[in-house]
């Protein structure tokens, strides 16, 4: 554990600062006092001006070499924040902790329940509980690759925390507990041992159970930093603490995505997939559709998908069109019941390669034809 003088000079570090990425506009505020502190991590913040008590909470991760203000920036999260009333708090890395901003998430002493980094993490929450009289049942963390990874560590450290979570690039809790492992578990392809992945977040939960957070994955299949299967060991990882790993999911096929999501018998999503055919390392950006929303650049991806926007809404903190939410509905439910995934070739999906664009008559057509034909989409 680092002592109190140590914290003391690595945040008076952070707090003379890198210099800024050009052109970035820092939206976030400090907040400068949140409690324990046993990480040494800088916290900051978005508040819209209007916010009502009783708003939700969205935690954000950065990527390694990034800003929280860098990464709001390209993302739009306080933006999104400020159209549609909810907290945003940005934890972020300090060059005295990691030399390239990455969290520590494969650090023992920064992944459990007391001491380190995700102490920290955890601290900030509750001090913006109680600050702005947040809503404690609809909090909310994501993040990218180490921010990814560092957000598997609170989903399973602190489940109590958090309603869902949602990783982009990111890697399953507990896999690596060092550098050199850390970078295996990165590259190399491994298999999905839902089982003992499971067994390492309830370890970590410290008898906690339930319910578990939601989960939202996102992966680019030419991802060369962080290997897509990754993606399929988080989702066996999570799939088996919901008791759901052998379920059968609904998947939608389109152009460039392949979705996948896991649901109650109510139809409530507990896991899901977005596997990016085609895109490398970074969060999946649309700054020109219908959202507008985030800006590319380095690991800020224009490829016509606003994970921010998807992701926001699967958590329910934007207000789409109920028209449209309701022939979405009654169209997926008419089309067919969950399926069971299909393999080309016989391989799974992480080995394949790009798909082809959706078929006529496929779940993802038929809806996006209704739509049009309804006056919802163009």
């Amino acid at each position: 554990m680092r002592s109190l003088s140590q914290n003391i000079s690595r945040l008076a570090a952070a707090r003379a600062g890198d210099p800024g990425s050009p052109g970035v506009i820092d939206r976030l505020a400090d907040l400068p006092s949140f409690g324990s502190n046993p990480g040494a991590l800088r916290a900051r913040v978005h508040v819209p001006a209007d916010l009502r008590p009783g708003a939700p909470l969205v935690v954000v991760l950065h990527g390694c070499t990034q800003t929280a203000a860098g990464y709001d920036h390209g993302s739009g999260w306080s933006t999104l924040a400020d159209r549609h009333g909810f907290a945003l708090l940005f934890p972020e890395q300090v060059r005295a902790n990691n030399p390239n901003l990455c969290f520590n998430w494969f650090v023992p002493g920064d992944i459990g329940r007391k001491g380190g980094e995700a102490e920290s993490i955890a601290s900030m929450v509750k001090a913006m509980l109680d600050e702005h009289d947040l809503d404690r049942g609809r909090v909310f963390i994501t993040g990218l690759s180490a921010g990814g990874a560092m957000t598997a560590v609170m989903l399973a450290a602190y489940p109590e925390l958090f309603a869902g979570g949602a990783i982009i690039g990111g890697l399953p809790y507990g896999c690596a507990s060092d550098i050199p492992e850390a970078l295996r578990q990165m590259r190399e392809r491994r298999s999905s041992d839902g089982p003992s992945l499971a067994a390492a977040v309830r370890r970590a939960a410290s008898g906690h159970e339930g319910p578990w957070p939601t989960l939202s994955l996102w992966h680019g299949t030419a991802d060369t930093i962080v290997d897509v299967t990754n993606m399929d060991r988080l989702g066996r990882q999570w799939r088996h603490l919901h008791g759901i790993e052998e379920a059968a999911p609904v998947v939608t096929r389109g152009p460039g995505s392949e979705h996948r999501i896991w649901l109650t018998p109510d139809g409530d999503h507990l896991v899901e997939e977005w596997r990016i055919i085609g895109m490398g390392h970074g969060v999946p950006l649309d700054p020109t559709g219908s959202d507008r929303l985030g800006v590319a650049g380095p690991y800020m991806l224009d490829i016509g998908i606003s994970s921010t926007a998807h992701i926001a809404r699967s958590w329910g903190l934007v207000t789409r069109d109920v028209a449209a939410d309701l022939l979405v509905q009654k169209t997926k439910s008419d089309l067919q019941s969950p399926v069971a995934p299909e393999h080309p070739r016989g391989g799974p999906v992480s080995d394949r390669g790009p798909l082809p664009a959706a078929a006529p008559g496929t779940i993802q057509q038929t809806i996006e034809r209704a739509l049009r034909s309804a006056g919802l989409m163009r």
